[in-house]
């Protein structure tokens, strides 16, 4: 285990091992001990799952840990990488997480397919306004449109979103017939740029990452890089939500104000790293010492466009004629009825 950063100028780590996490630590002098609010209180200790491993793309929560957001919102946070398909709502379902970020799309469907007295996890707030599902491909493969996919082999995450919003991306594009080839999401970059599948199904911020997959292979094989081609699913899929952040039907019902609590200072980290996406970027290296700060800062300027809400709303927000307009594109996968009420916590959703 990892754990946050001191401020600058520290190299004092606590010791830890296993998965990378993160924990709140005292960022300013005076903020109060370990464990304690300014006003020496006890933190509230949570756990936050991201929405799939870590990466640039889903550093505001490092990024609300660093800044010392969670602790000013009375959180001291655990930060653990999450999973495709239902493993967060999963967790957060049984109370071994309190909160996650979960794909829209996924998030929706499993919620309606659920049994209304199983209905365990509620949505309180949007990530991304806008969906990050893409397809991604490499220059020299012809593929320019979606139709172009037709007939060629496409690598996706078992259960993964790509290949869960497939079906109904390629109806309202025209695609015809492909093949799935199915492998580890952190091994799809390494598949394409070495030729063994025409394109793979990625989120747009995992852009960076084929960039320096082919940019490495290229300087080996001493040839120029091969530009990145993506084929954004919000071209078609224009009202579906990105990520959102999810926590337990208990902790709604319960303990609202922790909720708020919580997603208002998520939220206030999101914001602050697409603002600031060279900082994030060194937070979560700083972090985690594998991930690559200019990466990591790339991704956040590529998610930028999608987290910021229309109208001048605040981050998190969503709007129930959207999150209806959303419910009725995934209905043609098919999926049961559901109202935007059902689904999302309005009243805890930042206004």
């Amino acid at each position: 285990m990892l754990v946050a950063p001191h401020p600058p100028g520290s190299s004092r780590r606590r010791p830890g091992v296993g998965v990378v996490a993160a924990v709140v630590l005292l960022l300013l002098a005076g903020c109060g001990g370990d464990g304690e609010t300014a006003a020496g209180e006890p933190l509230d200790k949570v756990t936050y799952l991201t929405g799939f491993g870590i990466s640039g793309r889903e550093s505001h929560a490092h990024t609300a840990v660093a800044k010392g957001f969670f602790r000013e919102a009375g959180f001291e946070v655990t930060i653990e990488p999450g999973q495709a398909g239902p493993y967060n709502d999963n967790a957060v379902g049984a109370g071994k997480a309190q909160f996650a970020g979960v794909d829209a799309s996924g998030a929706f469907v499993r919620f309606a397919k659920a049994a209304p007295g199983q209905r365990k996890v509620r949505t309180v707030a949007a990530v991304q306004q806008r969906t990050l599902l893409s397809m991604v491909t490499l220059s020299d493969r012809n593929i320019r449109v979606p139709k172009d996919l037709a007939g060629k082999r496409l690598g996706v995450g078992p259960g993964a979103a790509p290949r869960v919003m497939w079906p109904l991306y390629a109806k309202l594009a025209g695609v015809g017939p492909v093949t799935f080839v199915e492998n580890k999401p952190d091994t799809l970059a390494g598949l394409l740029v070495a030729n063994k599948v025409d394109a793979i199904g990625l989120f747009v911020a995992g852009i960076p990452q084929v960039e320096a997959a082919e940019a490495k292979l290229a300087k080996e094989q001493n040839r120029p890089p091969r530009q990145v081609v993506k084929l954004p699913y919000s071209d078609y899929l224009t009202d579906m939500y990105g990520t959102v952040l999810i926590t337990s039907t208990h902790l709604v019902d319960r303990d609202p104000d922790r909720v708020r609590r919580f997603t208002g200072a998520l939220m206030k980290g999101l914001r602050y790293a697409v603002e600031h996406p060279q900082e994030a970027g060194q937070i979560l290296h700083d972090m985690d010492a594998k991930q690559n700060p200019a990466t990591a800062a790339r991704e956040l300027e590529l998610v930028k466009p999608f987290a910021v809400p229309p109208g001048g709303h605040p981050y998190g927000f969503m709007d129930p004629a959207q999150v209806a307009r959303s419910i009725a594109i995934l209905q043609n996968l098919p999926m049961p009825n559901i109202t935007p009420e059902q689904l999302v916590a309005f009243d805890l959703v930042p206004q």
